[in-house]
């Protein structure tokens, strides 16, 4: 019994199979212009389209689209194909089907990745899926790269590849089922926005400031030193050192 599969609307299940003579006849009708023959052929294969699509199941693209994607290579396969030739017609198109999606997924995903190391890849997925089989315990990337010869870094890395990223502004559900932006739970708190526009503002008001008030505001709030120590330094009266470091302070106030 046909497994029921909806997919882009459409019942697989209710799909007609077609015997090499109904295709090749179908086929020949299609060279000849036919575009009834055309239409009827491409339903009959859709199934065939299905079986090519769920091996990209793992992605992160939504299956529909990989789906019609998966059409377009079934369209040009009719187009191409060569009825002279002694080859089913279903050898011929889910390579054209195949290498359609795999062009879509390189194509549309955020960020550019070789063909190589997509590749890559869809083995490492696929001997994942092999070695997971009647397992309970989760398939190490170390069974991986020893299963396709590789090193364990040329796994990580050919998964991390075809990893989507994510946005900092990508929301989230917290504790209590409250709705978090990423960059709010991983903020940097020490070194924030905020923080960094305040100190920028700071330093603008400290550079409108004479040397000698410069000089002493450093040597008290950076350095640590009292006003008595400040006198010394400078060689000024200690109440020249508290009035200069008023006026200082309150000229920064203003500035802010």
């Amino acid at each position: 019994m046909a497994r029921r599969v909806y997919i882009c609307g459409v019942d697989t299940s209710t799909l007609p199979k077609l015997s090499h003579e109904e295709s090749a006849k179908l086929l020949a009708r299609i060279k000849a212009g036919d575009e009834v023959a055309r239409d009827y052929y491409i339903y009959c294969n859709m199934r065939l389209v299905l079986s090519v699509a769920q091996r990209f199941v793992s992605s992160n693209e939504n299956m529909d689209d990989i789906f019609q994607v998966g059409c377009v290579g079934l369209l040009k396969a009719i187009e191409n194909f060569d009825t002279s030739v002694n080859v089913q017609f279903s050898t011929y198109a889910v390579p054209m089907i195949q290498g359609e999606i795999k062009r879509f997924l390189r194509d549309s995903s955020v960020m550019r990745v070789s063909r190589s190391l997509r590749d890559t890849a869809y083995m490492v997925l696929k001997s994942k899926e092999k070695l997971q089989e009647n397992r309970s315990d989760e398939v190490g990337l170390e069974e991986v790269a020893t299963d396709l010869n590789l090193t364990i870094r040329e796994v990580y890395d050919a998964i991390d590849a075809i990893t989507n990223p994510i946005s900092l502004d990508d929301a989230y559900m917290s504790e209590g089922d409250e709705k978090m932006r990423l960059d709010e739970h991983i903020a940097d708190t020490e070194h924030s926005v905020e923080k960094w526009i305040d100190h920028t503002d700071l330093l603008d008001a400290i550079k409108c400031l004479d040397e000698r008030e410069r000089n002493i505001l450093k040597l008290r709030y950076f350095v640590g030193k009292t006003q008595m120590e400040v006198s010394n330094a400078v060689g000024i009266s200690q109440a020249q050192v508290s009035r200069l470091e008023k006026n200082a302070l309150e000229h920064i106030k203003k500035s802010l």
